[in-house]
């Protein structure tokens, strides 16, 4: 497969002078599904904003092939006065995407998400998983191939979550995506990865990579399986080695 993704010995130090990674170098291929998984400060979701752009890397580089992302933000931050169908439109509406080719894109990136019924709906009349949707239809409109997301499922209950994780799974599938997908949880990286990308903290760094050979579709047969336990088992013992790293 080709990478998708090329993080060359990328660093990122604040203007204050702490070195918040180190040089990182890590491949993404086309269609795969990598999840950062580390303690807090360790450079996840810095490591994503710098691959979607919204932050240049102090040293190294990071080539994206010519593919168009999307970024999902932890936050759903939909504008509260607007429609649903207003949210999704939102970067057509940036972009000056014509009005009638724009509502089909709109109709399409709902669809995918279940949500063609909550069109007209406003963001307090939506549940939080809901909200969460319309956030994921918004990165959706844009029809990209690559999508970026900075846990975005962490602020909600677990059966919320786990329903979203495998209504992700199935867009992943469908579209053919490449997805880089930051959490907290170890259970969530094992159930939805293909490849789980462990970082220390102090400075970020990446100290281990797992691969998880489990083949698709995952349910909870899955869940519920000893490959699964022992797994997490696996990654709960790297991430206690990474909050004991120090370089």
């Amino acid at each position: 497969m080709h990478p998708a993704i090329e993080v060359q010995g990328a660093t990122q130090v604040y203007p204050n002078g702490t070195q918040a990674l180190l040089p990182v170098s890590l491949s993404v291929a086309e269609g795969e599904f990598v999840t950062l998984l580390g303690p807090s400060g360790c450079g996840k979701s810095t490591l994503l904003r710098m691959m979607a752009g919204l932050l240049l890397p102090t040293e190294g580089g990071i080539v994206v092939q010519g593919q168009r992302l999307s970024f999902v933000f932890q936050e759903a931050t939909l504008m509260p006065w607007a429609s649903v169908q207003a949210n999704v439109r939102l970067p057509l509406d940036l972009a000056h995407v014509p009005r009638p080719h724009a509502e089909g894109r709109v109709a399409r990136a709902l669809a995918l998400v279940g949500l063609q019924s909550a069109a007209g709906q406003r963001p307090r009349e939506l549940s939080g998983g809901m909200q969460m949707r319309v956030s994921i239809a918004r990165g959706l409109v844009t029809e990209p191939r690559i999508l970026l997301m900075d846990e975005p499922f962490g602020a909600l209950d677990e059966i919320t979550r786990q329903g979203l994780d495998d209504e992700l799974l199935k867009l992943w599938q469908a579209q053919g995506l490449t997805v880089v997908f930051v959490t907290h949880s170890i259970s969530e990286a094992v159930y939805l990865s293909q490849r789980v990308v462990v970082m220390a903290a102090h400075p970020g760094r990446i100290v281990d990579e797992i691969s998880i050979g489990a083949p698709y579709p995952r349910g909870d047969d899955w869940r519920a399986s000893s490959a699964f336990h022992t797994l997490e088992r696996h990654l709960r013992q790297c991430l206690k080695n990474a909050m004991k790293a120090t370089t």
